[in-house]
């Protein structure tokens, strides 16, 4: 039985979550989850039950499952989350454009060029090839 007490603010709770998702970093790009885009979905309800969609940049990832665990580790730390469900998918696939604006700063910091843009050229210059 689910007492009145026992709920949470999803909003709230969601908020947490994201900032916590910003303290997940990918080992091989220095971006956190978030900003990186690898989140497709999240659901938080007033239980604090809490689903996560998620992928990441290649499906030959080879630290996938570091990443993934993080990212369950990190939400199920969070006081108000009774349970964490997270799902990794490769549909539709991750490209650079889901990175958000702080990501793409940071990834220009790093490395000295926007990868968006630069994903775009290629692409066009593909498309072009074709």
């Amino acid at each position: 039985m689910l007492f009145l007490s026992d709920r949470v603010n999803p909003e709230e709770l969601r908020k947490k979550i994201i900032e916590t998702l910003r303290q997940v970093y990918d080992p091989e790009i220095p971006i956190n989850a978030w900003d990186l885009g690898l989140i497709y979905e999240l659901k938080v309800d007033e239980e604090g039950n809490v689903y996560v969609k998620m992928t990441l940049t290649t499906p030959g990832c080879p630290v996938a499952g570091i990443i993934e665990n993080q990212i369950y580790d990190a939400i199920s730390d969070i006081p108000e989350v009774k349970s964490v469900k997270v799902d990794l998918v490769f549909e539709p696939p991750w490209t650079p454009e889901r990175i958000s604006e702080e990501g793409r700063k940071a990834f220009k910091e790093v490395f000295g060029y926007d990868i968006v843009e630069a994903w775009k050229k290629q692409q066009q210059a593909y498309e072009e090839a074709s």
